[in-house]
C-alpha cells in the first residue's frame, strides 16, 4: 500500500484501464447512483438477454406484411443499437430502446396486410410518427396531450393492444381460425397440431421461467421451440448462421430510405400516424418512468431526471428505424430487469446497443426462427399489457366504461384507431349524458371531434 503515497513518475501516464474507469465513472455518475462498473455490465447483459427475442419477432411480423426478414433482422438490431446508446449515453437512464411489439403488429398487420398500405408507405408513417412524436416533446405538447387525453382511454388503448397481440399470435399458429361457415367471425382451430401445440407448451414455460426469474427466458423459449422445429418440422430449414449485413436481399429492393412520405401524407393514413402517436406517447411515458422510478432516478418533485432528453431519444430512434425500414421504436419495459439487476445508469443500455451491433451478423437466423416459436412471444407480451385494465378507475364508471369500449373494438374490428375513435365519442357523449360535462377539457372534445369526422367522412381507413 506504500506506493500509493508516491507521485507518479514525471512524463510516465496512469494505467490506461484506470483512466478510462474514470472517465466513464464520471460521465454515467456510476460512483454518484450508487452503482459499479461491474454491476452495470451485470445489468446490460440482463437488459439484453431480456429483449434480444424481438430481433425473431420482429422480422416475422414484417415478413407476412412482405417486408424481407433478414433485411429486418439488421434494421432492429442497428435501431435498438442506436436507441439504447442514445438513452444510455445522453439521457443517462437505464431504459434500453428497441423496435416496440405491440407498434409492429399495428403497422404489420393493420397498415399493411389490413388496409392495404404499401410497405413504403407505412414506413413513411413510422418517419411521421416520429418526427411528430419528437416535435411534441421537445415543446411540451406532449405534456399538454397527456393532460387532455382521458385515463379510462389510455388504459384501454394497452388492454386493447394486448388482445390484438394474443389474436395475432394465435391465427398465426392456427390455434384461432376464420370461420369457414355461419356463426362468429372466427373459430378453434387445429388444437392438436404441431405449431398449436407448441406455441401452448412455449407460453407455459414463458411462465414458468419468468416465475423464477431465469435470465433471458423468453429467448430460451424461442430457441427451444426453433430447435423442436428443425428437428421435427419439414419447413424448417438451417440456412446458415453468419452474414455480411445487409438491408436488401436478391428479389428485395433495398430498405434504406425506401419510406414513402409523401404516400403516407393522406387523409386516409393520417389517423393512424396519430394513433401511433397516441401509443407512442403512453408507452414511453409509461414505461419510462416506471423503470426511472424503480431505479430511484425521479427527482423530488416525481418527475424523471433527464426525461426529456429520455422522450427524445425514444421519438427519435422511430425516425432512424424508418430511414433503414425498421419498426416504430419506443423504450422497453424489459429495462426493469437490468434495473433488478442493479442497473442505476445510462452504461447498461450502452452495453446493450453494444451488444445488439454484434448481432447483425447473425441474420440468417432470422429465417430458422418459425412462426410457433416467436408466437408465445407474443401471447406472453399481450397478457402482460392486459395488466393495464387494473389501473381503470371503476368508480368513474363513464370513464372506465369508455377505456373498456376502445379495448374491446380494437380487437372486434382489428383496428386501432377504431377503438380509440369509439372511446372518445363514447365518453365526450357519457360525459353530456350523465350531467359530467365539467369533468370534460376542450381538448378531449377537439379530439374526439376529429376523430369522428375523419370516420363519418370515410376518409379513416
Amino acid at each position: 500500500m506504500m506506493e500509493q503515497d508516491y507521485a507518479p513518475t514525471v512524463g510516465v501516464d496512469a494505467p490506461a484501464p484506470a483512466r478510462e474507469v474514470s472517465r466513464l465513472d464520471r460521465h454515467f455518475q456510476i460512483t454518484a447512483r450508487g452503482s459499479s462498473l461491474r454491476q452495470e455490465v451485470v445489468a446490460g447483459l440482463t437488459t439484453f438477454l431480456a429483449m434480444v427475442y424481438s430481433v425473431f419477432v420482429v422480422p416475422g411480423m414484417f415478413g407476412k406484411a412482405g417486408f424481407d426478414t433478414s433485411a429486418v433482422f439488421v434494421a432492429v438490431c442497428l435501431t435498438t443499437a442506436f436507441g439504447s446508446l442514445l438513452m444510455g449515453v445522453w439521457a443517462n437512464l437505464p431504459i434500453a430502446i428497441g423496435c416496440a411489439i405491440s407498434l409492429t403488429a399495428f403497422t404489420a398487420f393493420d397498415l399493411v396486410l389490413g388496409k392495404g398500405v404499401s410497405p413504403s408507405v407505412a414506413l413513411g408513417a413510422i418517419f411521421l410518427m416520429g418526427l411528430v412524436f419528437t416535435a411534441i416533446s421537445v415543446t411540451g405538447v406532449r405534456s399538454w396531450i397527456l393532460r387532455n387525453l382521458p385515463a379510462g382511454v389510455a388504459h384501454g388503448t394497452g388492454v386493447g393492444i394486448g388482445l390484438f397481440l394474443l389474436l395475432i399470435a394465435s391465427n398465426d399458429v392456427g390455434l384461432v381460425i376464420k370461420n369457414p361457415g355461419p356463426g362468429l367471425p372466427v373459430a378453434l382451430g387445429h388444437l392438436a397440431s404441431f405449431p398449436a401445440l407448441m406455441s401452448i407448451g412455449g407460453l407455459a414455460a414463458i411462465f414458468g421461467l419468468e416465475r423464477r426469474r431465469v435470465p433471458g427466458g423468453i429467448l430460451l423459449v424461442i430457441i427451444a421451440l426453433s430447435a423442436l422445429g428443425l428437428a421435427f418440422d419439414p419447413s424448417v430449414k438451417f440456412t446458415g448462421m453468419f452474414a455480411l449485413p445487409s438491408l436488401s436481399a436478391p428479389g428485395h429492393p433495398t430498405l434504406i430510405d425506401s419510406m414513402s412520405v409523401r404516400g403516407a401524407l393522406t387523409a386516409a393514413v393520417i389517423p393512424s400516424v396519430l394513433a401511433l402517436v397516441m401509443t407512442a406517447v403512453f408507452d414511453a411515458t409509461g414505461t419510462i418512468r416506471a423503470v426511472a422510478g424503480q431505479a430511484g432516478q425521479l427527482d423530488e418533485k416525481g418527475q424523471i431526471i433527464n426525461g426529456g432528453r429520455a422522450l427524445t431519444a425514444d421519438s427519435v430512434s422511430s425516425i432512424f428505424s424508418a430511414f433503414l425500414g425498421g419498426a416504430p421504436a419506443a423504450a422497453y419495459i424489459e429495462s426493469a430487469a437490468g434495473v433488478a439487476a442493479g442497473g442505476k445508469t445510462g452504461l447498461g443500455p450502452a452495453v446493450v446497443g453494444v451488444l445488439f451491433l454484434l448481432l447483425i451478423f447473425l441474420s440468417p437466423l432470422a429465417a430458422l426462427v418459425p412462426a410457433y416459436a416467436t408466437a408465445p412471444a407474443l401471447m406472453y407480451v399481450g397478457l402482460l399489457m392486459l395488466g393495464s385494465i387494473s389501473k381503470l378507475h371503476m368508480e368513474d364508471t363513464v370513464d372506465a366504461m369508455a377505456g373498456l369500449v376502445c379495448a374491446v373494438f380494437i380487437v372486434l374490428t382489428c383496428n386501432i384507431v377504431t377503438g380509440i375513435m369509439l372511446g372518445f365519442c363514447t365518453l365526450v357523449i357519457g360525459r353530456l349524458v350523465s350531467g359530467e360535462y365539467r369533468k370534460l377539457n376542450i381538448g378531449t372534445v377537439a379530439i374526439a371531434v376529429v376523430l369522428a369526422t375523419f370516420y363519418l367522412g370515410g376518409w379513416a381507413i
